[in-house]
This record gives C-alpha cells, sequence and structure tokens, in this order.
C-alpha cells in the first residue's frame, strides 16, 4: 500500500469558516429526514391523501438519496469538491423551496426526490471536506463538529417539525431550510478553494446495475410493512431486482481496475468493521427513535408538543458527549473503548425503555434518552476516526459516500424490522391476553366491579377489550424496545476487532 502525504492545516480563520458551513451542510440533509416525519398528518389532510399514499413523501427522498450517495467519489474527482457542494446545496434549497410551494402530492413526492439526489452529497462532503481542513491529531476534533450536525439535528428533529407544524405550517419545515443553506452557500462560496478536476469516465452499465440494486433495496425496506413483505408481488419482484442488480454491480466493480465505486474499500479492516457498527448503531437508534413518537402519543396518550419536548434531553446529551469525546477524550483514549462503551449506553437506553408502564411520566421516558444521547456520541466520533483513520486523502470523498451509505441503509433496516416486529407483536400479544380472559374471570370481575360494571355488560366488555388492547401494545412496544437493546450489545466485539488508530504524528496509510 502507497503512502499519502499528510493533510495540511488551513488558516485557522478559513478553517473556523468552512468547519461551521459544512456542518450547516450536514445539518440540511439529517435534519430534512426527520423533521418532515411529524407533519406527514398536516401533509394528508391537505392533500386528501391516504397514510399509504403520503409515505411516498418519505421514501422518495430517502431512494433517490441512497442510489446517489455513493457517487459522491467519482462525481467530486470529475466536477471538483467545491462544485459539487456548492451545486449540491443550491438544489437542495431550490426543491426544498419547490416542496413548500406544492399544490398536491405528486408535485411534492417529486420535489422531495429532487431534494434527495442533491441532499445526498451533503454530508459525504462535509465529512470529507472536514478531514481535510483538519490535521491527524485533530480529526477527533473535527468529527465532533460534524457529529454535532449529524447526531443531533435527527434527534431534534422531531421537536422543531412539531413546533413549526403546531404553531406556523406544515409548508415551514421546508422553509426552515432556506436561511440555512444560504448561509451555508456564501460561506463556503467565498472560503472553499477550488480544487483540480480530473477525467474520470463514468461506467453507466455499472451506474444503471447500482441503482436498480440499492434503490430496489431501499425501496422493500420502506414499503415492506405497508405492503405485507413476501405476501405482494411487489416486494418480491422488488427483492429480485435489490439481488441480482448488487450481485450484478459487484461482480462488475471487482473486475475493475477503476470502478465507478470501489467496494474493496470494505477490505480495510477498520473501515470495514465501521461500517458493519455504524450500520447496527442506525438500526439500534433509528429504529427506538422511528417508533417513540408512536409510543408516546398513540399509546401513551402525549399531546404533540410534550411528545416532541421528550427529545430535548437526548439531544442535549447528544451534543456533550460529542464535543467531549472530539475535543478531549478521543485523543487520550482509545477509541475503541469509548465507541464499546457509547454501544453499552445505548443498549441500557433501550432496556430502560423496556421495562415502561402506562403510566410512565415526563422525566421517567426522558432519562433513557440522556443515556441514548450520551451513547450517540461515543459510539459517531470514534467509529467516524476509526473508519478514516487508514485511507488517504484522495479517497476520502468515495469513503465518506459509502460510509453514509451504510449509515442510511441501516437506519432504513432498523425501521423496517421494527415496524414489522411491532406489527406481529401486537397481533399476538392481543391473542395470548385476550384468550386468557373469559367473562367468568375473577381478576375481571374484580376490575370492573370498582367501576360499578360487569364483564356480561356491553360497555364493560368494551372497557376490557380496550384494556387488553392498550396492554398488548405496551407488550409490543416493550418487546421491540428489549431486541434494539441487545442488538447494541451484540456489535461490542467488533469494536474490539479493530486496530488502534495510527499516531497523530504518522502518516496516513492509502488503501
Amino acid at each position: 500500500m502507497d503512502v499519502a502525504a499528510p493533510a495540511v492545516a488551513q488558516p485557522k480563520g478559513v478553517r473556523l469558516a468552512i468547519v461551521v458551513a459544512v456542518v450547516l451542510s450536514a445539518v440540511l440533509e439529517v435534519l430534512d429526514s426527520t423533521i418532515v416525519n411529524v407533519a406527514l398528518p398536516h401533509i394528508s389532510a391537505a392533500f386528501g391523501a391516504s397514510t399509504d399514499q403520503t409515505t411516498w413523501i418519505l421514501t422518495s427522498y430517502i431512494v433517490a438519496a441512497v442510489v446517489i450517495m455513493p457517487l459522491t467519489g467519482v462525481l467530486a474527482r470529475r466536477v471538483g469538491r467545491r462544485n459539487l457542494i456548492l451545486t449540491a446545496i443550491t438544489g437542495f434549497v431550490c426543491f426544498s423551496m419547490l416542496c413548500g410551494l406544492s399544490t398536491g402530492l405528486e408535485m411534492i413526492v417529486a420535489c422531495r426526490m429532487g431534494q434527495g439526489v442533491f441532499g445526498a452529497f451533503l454530508i459525504p462532503l462535509s465529512q470529507s471536506i472536514l478531514f481535510d481542513a483538519f490535521p491527524r491529531e485533530k480529526r477527533g476534533q473535527s468529527m465532533a463538529m460534524f457529529g454535532l450536525g449529524v447526531v443531533v439535528a435527527p434527534v431534534l428533529g422531531p421537536t422543531l417539525g412539531a413546533v413549526l407544524t403546531e404553531y406556523f405550517s406544515w409548508r415551514m419545515v421546508f422553509f426552515v431550510n432556506l436561511p440555512v443553506a444560504a448561509f451555508a452557500l456564501m460561506m463556503l462560496a467565498g472560503e472553499l478553494p477550488k480544487d483540480r478536476r480530473e477525467d474520470v469516465r463514468i461506467d453507466y452499465r455499472t451506474l444503471v446495475l447500482m441503482a436498480l440494486g440499492i434503490g430496489a433495496l431501499q425501496f422493500t425496506l420502506d414499503q415492506g410493512t405497508s405492503l405485507n413483505w413476501l405476501s405482494s408481488h411487489v416486494i418480491q419482484v422488488a427483492i429480485m431486482v435489490a439481488v441480482l442488480g448488487g450481485v450484478a454491480f459487484l461482480w462488475r466493480s471487482l473486475r475493475q481496475d477503476a470502478p465507478l465505486v470501489d467496494v474493496r474499500l470494505f477490505a480495510e479492516r477498520n473501515f470495514g468493521l465501521a461500517n458493519l457498527v455504524i450500520a447496527g448503531f442506525a438500526v439500534s437508534m433509528f429504529g427506538g427513535i422511528a417508533i417513540l413518537p408512536l409510543f408516546l402519543q398513540g399509546l401513551l396518550g402525549y399531546p404533540v408538543i410534550e411528545a416532541g419536548m421528550i427529545f430535548i434531553p437526548r439531544g442535549l446529551a447528544a451534543a456533550v458527549a460529542t464535543v467531549l469525546v472530539g475535543a478531549v477524550l478521543v485523543n487520550r483514549m482509545d477509541p475503541r473503548l469509548l465507541g464499546g462503551l457509547g454501544l453499552v449506553l445505548l443498549a441500557i437506553s433501550n432496556f430502560m425503555m423496556a421495562s415502561m408502564t402506562l403510566e410512565a411520566d415526563f422525566w421517567q421516558l426522558a432519562w433513557p434518552g440522556v443515556f441514548s444521547g450520551l451513547g450517540m456520541g461515543l459510539v459517531f466520533v470514534p467509529m467516524s476516526t476509526l473508519a478514516f483513520d487508514r485511507i488517504s486523502s484522495a479517497r476520502q470523498d468515495e469513503a465518506s459516500g459509502l460510509f453514509s451509505v451504510t449509515r442510511q441503509l441501516g437506519s432504513s433496516i432498523g425501521i423496517a424490522i421494527v415496524g414489522a416486529i411491532l406489527v406481529n407483536q401486537i397481533s399476538t400479544s392481543n391473542a395470548i391476553l385476550g384468550g386468557s380472559i373469559t367473562p367468568y374471570d375473577p381478576a375481571a370481575y374484580a376490575y370492573l366491579s370498582g367501576l360499578g360494571l360487569t364483564p356480561q355488560s356491553t360497555q364493560g366488555a368494551a372497557l376490557m377489550a380496550g384494556e387488553v388492547a392498550r396492554q398488548a401494545e405496551l407488550l409490543a412496544y416493550t418487546t421491540v424496545f428489549r431486541l434494539l437493546g441487545w442488538t447494541s450489545l451484540v456489535l461490542v466485539p467488533l469494536v474490539a476487532l479493530m486496530q488502534k488508530p495510527l499516531p497523530g504524528a504518522a502518516k496516513p496509510v492509502a488503501v
């Protein structure tokens, strides 16, 4: 393996301006992926669309982003990193404005797809630009700043979305992007230096195969639950396309000396293991975040604003942990130890949620979020640092694109698995609990007699059926949270298998 020249630190003022701009760019993408969720019921009502139809507002964005992300490296070399990120921000903000001005479901779905295409480049480019802006010994700090956007923004997204939707309009969840994007665009245009372009050939056959494979996989994960998985012919076809397209893409990529997307990067030990860990981490984190609003509002009856406020302690804890780890701990402690500790804290958070009752108050629900937020900061910064520790500067864009795809697919897999298990467990728990209660059950008599009712009365039977449904749903949620906790714990051995990071003075090894 050849050795790359160490990254040259930019002047302090320039680096600070670039840091602020690229972090804001990353915030745009990750915030937009969660802030819209809260507004979906309002969008559905505005356009007279069903719940299944409005899910395409989320699906179109995610599928477009996941398909385009792996192309970050090759396009950055072809048009220049500076030109690509400026184009991405401009395109993203234009389509955000069009989303907010949409007059129908078809228009907003198409505009969300445009958002996804341009937003796909923001996180990988932001991450690689930050790596080049800092010397090796300060990369932990760069990832702490980057992590503030990537980790905290999706946690606080539901809170911001709830406030904007409740007090203004669902259109504001799109318009809020405009000032942030304009500020980031001006700073990058003025401070980010021009870079050299390369005459890179694009293999369009490989591009089509990759788009089919990744796109079909993402579609399966997003729509599987609503279409009842393998009982749907659409999902069956999507799975076949994902498998055939993915295998053909890998076959062509491994046979080429200069592939469109170099999947051989995964052969580097730390990069490959870090991708596995970040995918599993995304399953546990985003899977839990996805069902938490349903748990709070649907089962416990929290109003939308109060439900959003429960996310605030989680976001604050994530911010504190991210800054502390990146600025202080990652250079003084083994990043593998920090990452393992973060996974344990995330597991504890999910186990705490698994012990909840229907009478849980605000702080009983908020404290698990604090542990989860601390875990996020402890996992993301060390894993990002270890993942790119032995990747050369010339391949940062490509590696960042793959790392972002892995994280996105992990979150999609987590949401899909959680949704499927939740539906199945609610049905199973309902059958078990309902079958154990009869009109002659002493416990049922004792419960209803205090209310002046009997199991044989219509009102009493309805009350018992409702209580059984609530308890069955609670059991389903606790089962899911428990599984997410174990998911975090099984990742700890993978962290232990990683190599210790190179010393700060050493030159990065090119893969």
